[in-house]
């Protein structure tokens, strides 16, 4: 799909009536492969159906630290991080069916029982979870919305914000990471504002990229074509 048909759609989007919410993500479809229809076959346990109320009662040890991942793309990087903290509940929230297919199969073969994935908008399932609930919301490389009439699309501006403010418990954190640097300098401007969270890098500072989070393909097309790695992680204070 060309830039042009996609701003085209994203146009259409804002003028139905019944999308009156600015959403952060596009659909985009393709077709599953053989191991990713098997995957929606056999591990659809793996898979919430909205509406899910409090994700912490979808796992066998609700009372363990909840990771939500929004926007998992193919979903490796989450598996990853699910097969080396079996101590905590990881949940993963994408729209394109591929990749929760696909996240899905890997983390069936692997025998997960602490990880759940659904395909539905992030911000909705969050306003459904009890305040104070969750312990580390993970957005890793998402669409930057370069364009600035698409900059109101950013998952990053106060308004979301503060909507994790209230879903994390105290304590718990937000972790972004963005190879896009016009995209990262924003995220650092409206994060080091917010009174509730805590820079733990610093004010004005990016994290050093912590060894456990596995690397991503994005991460890999931006290290490719010379793009800067940013991680922020800030810790919910008040």
């Amino acid at each position: 799909m060309s830039n042009d048909q996609l701003d085209q759609q994203v146009v259409e989007l804002d003028n139905l009536n019944e999308h009156r919410e600015i959403v952060t993500f596009m659909r985009r479809s393709s077709p599953l492969n053989t191991s990713q229809r098997t995957a929606l076959e056999q591990y659809g346990h793996l898979i919430l159906e909205y509406p899910v109320g409090d994700l912490r009662q979808h796992f066998e040890h609700p009372e363990r630290p909840l990771t939500v991942e929004i926007g998992f793309g193919m979903g490796r990087s989450l598996v990853l991080m699910a097969q080396a903290n079996p101590e905590r509940n990881f949940v993963g929230i994408e729209v394109h069916v591929p990749g929760i297919a696909q996240c899905v199969y890997e983390a069936g073969t692997a025998g997960l029982s602490n990880l759940r994935v659904l395909d539905a908008d992030a911000i909705q399932v969050l306003r459904e979870m009890p305040d104070n609930s969750i312990n580390t919301v993970q957005l890793y490389f998402p669409d930057p919305w370069q364009k600035k009439r698409h900059f109101k699309r950013r998952f990053v501006v106060d308004e979301r914000m503060e909507l994790i403010e209230q879903k994390l418990e105290m304590g718990g954190t937000f972790h972004a990471a963005t190879d896009w640097e016009p995209y990262a300098e924003w995220m650092l401007d409206v994060l080091d504002n917010r009174s509730r969270l805590e820079n733990l890098a610093g004010k004005g500072n990016s994290y050093p990229r912590p060894e456990w989070r596995p690397q991503t393909k994005f991460e890999r097309r931006g290290i490719e074509a010379g793009h800067k790695i940013n991680d922020f992680i800030f810790k919910k204070i008040s």
